[in-house]
């Protein structure tokens, strides 16, 4: 089995292609099985002088073999998910838990680590290895290292049954996606709908046998109703099939309902915190992150919410007033994103659909990469032989001064049997082995883009180019670092609250003239965006940003109140209502089933932790305001950026790389400035 495994051979790439659904659960009990057996001996030659390559660099090896099999099998699972690969991905989730289980609750390797902190060797150790070494010995503790033995077993089953209901509510809500579709025969039922949506719409339906055109729940679908389609029952039914997804209520009520996971989840959340000595999750969430405490957390929340509240009821009036004009007298949730478009025409002569023409996909992506070589110095050139898991799927290298840096994979449009949203991970760290091998990095970027329609190339709304800058410094952050020690490499070892500072820092250059002329081209002509139509774009940059921002905040302090006060007898959409009534300018109907497909903090990294964005956002806004003082295609500042923040990981605490590079603590002014909602913007 092992000579046939290609999860068990050395690769460079991942054989993406070859991997099976069959060769998932064997490859991973064999490597837990050879990372068994080698951590007694492992801990033997330790015991009385550990050594960084004897103890940390062993562990890396270890844990990169293991990410090498099972990295490739967790994305497949989210682009191309199939029944077959859910169940292999499922069986090894309790054995990977059970596993870093023990790991973290191994004294012996514990002790190792507590002692080579304590060494002599230790103070020869550069910044990246003391902080390697703090958070091994935090993430001991908290995973239960200090606990009875009894209370030991009871976290490692906590944390297994939590990876397999976590999964369960990503699969529901894949499921519940993709099980509710509409097949439309008269295309007058479509009216307002753009070309290129119906276009869509149509090899959708084609792509199943069916005649007309087939409105999906993938986003872009969605998004074009929502958008553009003039029949009112047709958005209403649509958004009433989307927002009650994986619920017990809606078209597909009760098939994948996530209400009882979320329960579970949150009841096991609970019981882990308080195992560990934190009064709720939203604490124990707290210990690895930037922020002190929940009320630095909540204040910070509230404080924007104060500050951007009247913003938003102006643009809400401002939207009631016009709908009515047009007939439309109660305005709905349904009815937000049509009319807050046809606003937006109005009153900047411009749409989202008139910008795609001028973003067709290779264009962008070549402004994407110019901006990026112009700051960092480097240069990004396409790969074309590699194995791929789907044909749409593109590779990218980074190099510098000829020599090889990294690369990343792109996998851009929306497709059957993919996860929704836009994400990044990596696929290889970069890290220094025992015998000195530099390993580069490696790393997946996702998104869900409205797809190429025959001979013409995708051509994506300006809202879409901006994710695709978000993701892209997510993957710099992953591919630029200079550190060489696995545990603070890359995106590793920083606190989550500030993992979106480059990610969020270079959406600012979808909004920049210089970078707009980079990026943007008409897809037939080649013709830059005319001068007219650049203005009308950044007139309307900060349209509705009020309601924006309040939308995020409701997002951020739903979450954050959910963790910290499970408990008190109210359920989540108790507390959801609760922060709409305090936020909120337009509750959305009582069907509204939100909370149920809120991957980010049920199936993803965010509990207790979406309040990230806007924490990052401000450190970002913040950070951008150098490059406005100095030039934003500044290459001095690009580098100053490049070695404060991306080369350095998560090296050392994110508020001292940020000071080192702005030279002062974060102040919020300038992301208040940049979204219209200051006074001096305003």
């Amino acid at each position: 089995m092992t000579a046939s495994n290609p999860l068990l051979q050395d690769f460079d790439l991942p054989p993406y292609d070859a991997i099976r659904p069959e060769h998932v659960e064997p490859a991973i009990r064999h490597i837990l099985a050879d990372s068994r057996a080698a951590l007694a001996p492992l801990l033997d030659s330790q015991r009385d002088t550990p050594s960084w390559d004897g103890l940390v660099l062993a562990l890396d090896e270890m844990g990169a073999r293991l990410g090498r099999a099972w990295s490739p099998v967790s994305h497949l699972n989210a682009v191309c998910n199939g029944p077959e690969l859910r169940a292999a991905y499922e069986a090894c989730l309790p054995l990977l838990s059970e596993y870093w289980t023990e790991l973290g609750q191994n004294r012996a390797l514990f002790q190792a680590y507590e002692a080579l902190a304590k060494s002599q060797a230790a103070a020869g150790f550069d910044v990246a290895q003391t902080t390697i070494l703090e958070h091994a010995l935090r993430d001991f503790r908290l995973s239960g290292i200090d606990l009875p033995e009894a209370e030991q077993k009871r976290y490692g089953d906590i944390q297994m049954k939590l990876s397999e209901l976590t999964s369960t509510f990503s699969n529901q809500l894949l499921d519940a996606t993709q099980a509710w579709t509409k097949q439309v025969a008269d295309e007058a039922s479509l009216a307002g709908l753009t070309d290129s949506a119906k276009a869509q719409m149509k090899q959708a339906a084609e792509a199943k046998g069916l005649g007309g055109w087939l409105i999906t729940l993938e986003f872009p679908s969605y998004y074009a109703v929502m958008t553009y389609a003039d029949d009112r029952a047709l958005r209403e039914e649509v958004y009433a099939a989307y927002c009650t997804r994986a619920s017990d209520q809606g078209p597909t009520a009760g098939r994948f309902d996530n209400g009882p996971l979320m329960a579970q989840i949150l009841d096991l959340r609970q019981e882990l915190a308080e195992l560990l000595g934190f009064a709720n999750f939203a604490e124990l969430s707290l210990a690895t992150k930037m922020a002190d405490s929940s009320e630095q957390v909540l204040n910070f929340l509230r404080d924007l919410a104060q500050r951007s509240k009247p913003f938003a009821q102006q643009d809400l009036a401002e939207l009631k007033a016009f709908a009515a004009e047009r007939g439309c007298p109660d305005l709905q949730s349904w009815d937000v994103g049509y009319y807050s478009e046809k606003l937006r025409e109005q009153r900047y002569s411009i749409s989202q659909e008139a910008l795609r023409a001028y973003f067709p996909i290779d264009k962008v992506l070549g402004g994407l990469f110019a901006i990026v070589q112009k700051l960092y110095g480097i240069e990004i050139a396409e790969l074309h032989d590699f194995p791929r898991w789907h044909p749409d799927v593109r590779l990218f290298e980074i190099r510098e001064q000829g020599q090889h840096v990294g690369r990343f994979f792109f996998d851009l449009y929306a497709r059957a049997n993919k996860r929704g949203g836009a994400w990044m991970d990596g696929a290889r760290d970069k890290r220094r082995t025992a015998s000195g091998e530099l390993v580069s990095p490696v790393a997946n970027l996702v998104c869900n883009f409205t797809p190429p329609v025959g001979d013409q190339p995708a051509l994506l709304t300006h809202d879409e180019v901006t994710t695709l800058f978000h993701e892209f410094g997510h993957g710099l952050h992953h591919l630029l670092t200079r550190v060489e020690h696995a545990g603070a490499s890359g995106i590793n070892g920083v606190a989550w609250d500030a993992v979106e500072l480059p990610s969020q820092f270079m959406e600012n250059w979808c909004w920049e003239p210089e970078g707009l002329a980079l990026i943007s081209g008409h897809y037939q002509t080649g013709e830059p965006l005319p001068q007219d139509l650049l203005d009308k774009m950044l007139a309307a940059k900060n349209f509705q940003s009020g309601l924006m921002m309040l939308r995020q905040l409701e997002f951020s302090l739903f979450d954050f109140e959910l963790h910290a006060t499970h408990g008190d007898g109210r359920s989540v959409l108790d507390v959801l209502g609760a922060i709409r009534d305090e936020v909120s300018v337009m509750p959305p109907p009582t069907y509204n089933r939100f909370p149920n497909s809120f991957a980010h903090i049920f199936a993803g990294g965010y509990a207790a932790g979406y309040y990230s964005y806007k924490w990052a956002e401000v450190l970002s806004a913040d950070a951008f305001s150098r490059f406005e003082e100095e030039g934003v295609l500044n290459p001095q500042t690009g580098r100053a950026f490049r070695d404060a923040i991306l080369a350095r990981g998560g090296s050392q605490a994110p508020t001292v790389l940020f000071a080192d590079f702005r030279g002062r603590e974060p102040r919020i002014d300038a992301l208040l400035r940049h979204l219209g909602l200051s006074a001096e913007a305003a």
